[in-house]
């Protein structure tokens, strides 16, 4: 299975403009520059996309681990940052902090954890990243 998109570029790193699109079409010439990278522009960037892949992937991820339990999720909600920092090698996203609230009927604190951490281990997303990920789950009652 192979999933694409694509991105155009226009000018200088400071003064030009983008747009990435998706061959699903979910995003069709959506515009990032600079300024919405390293800025607060209006736009997307790379970061934000890899934030939101990996929130979407580990929710995938966790519905995965805890049907694997005998247990269904009635909602899983995550939010995953991207840290972006300059380091001696240029700029790098050094860590993704996910942030997991699950209503999961008949699931114990234990069960909870254990699937949220295979989760985080074994999305492809996470295997796909360097960066250090951490996690907060939390069970809801």
């Amino acid at each position: 299975m192979k999933r694409s998109a694509s991105a155009v570029w226009k000018g200088g790193l400071r003064d030009g403009k983008g747009t990435i699109s998706t061959d699903s079409g979910v995003l069709e010439n959506t515009q990032y520059s600079f300024s919405t990278r390293f800025e607060d522009g209006k736009g997307t960037n790379p970061e934000e996309l890899i934030a939101a892949a990996h929130a979407g992937c580990f929710s995938m991820a966790l519905s995965g681990q805890l049907g694997n339990a005998g247990l269904s999720a009635e909602s899983i909600n995550t939010s995953a940052a991207v840290t972006l920092e300059k380091t001696d090698a240029g700029f790098t996203v050094t860590k993704v902090h996910l942030t997991v609230s699950a209503r999961v009927p008949g699931a114990s604190e234990e069960a909870f954890a254990t699937a949220a951490n295979n989760a985080k281990a074994g999305c492809p997303i996470s295997r796909l990243l360097k960066a250090e990920i951490t996690m907060d789950a939390k069970l809801e009652s």
